[in-house]
């Protein structure tokens, strides 16, 4: 049997802030979408319209792979290091700053 302490709700390991939710899916959500190897034109058809969260804002995935000249990616890794090498990395911006 459990005991009492197992039945209440745990805090998340993060606190979350109460601003506007971020527009768009992080990266590595899309990705995992995905199987791998996986052809540059085979992602742009799949999440394409994916919306991505980037340190510049929200971007459409099929904009950012314009960009990205790999034409297939054997891992989940080497898809998203090129993409982040597009985007760049650093903090995502929210609707309060």
């Amino acid at each position: 049997m459990a005991d009492d302490e197992s039945d209440e709700e745990e805090a998340p390991a993060v606190e979350l802030g109460e601003g506007e939710p971020v527009e768009g899916a992080p990266l590595a959500r899309v990705a995992s979408r995905l199987n791998w190897g996986m052809a540059h034109s085979e992602i742009v058809d799949r999440e394409g319209d994916a919306t991505i969260r980037t340190p510049d804002g929200p971007q459409q995935l099929a904009g950012v792979m314009d960009d990205v000249d790999v034409p297939y990616f054997e891992s989940r890794r080497e898809f998203t290091d090129a993409v982040r090498e597009v985007t760049g990395t650093g903090p995502i911006p929210t609707a309060d700053e």
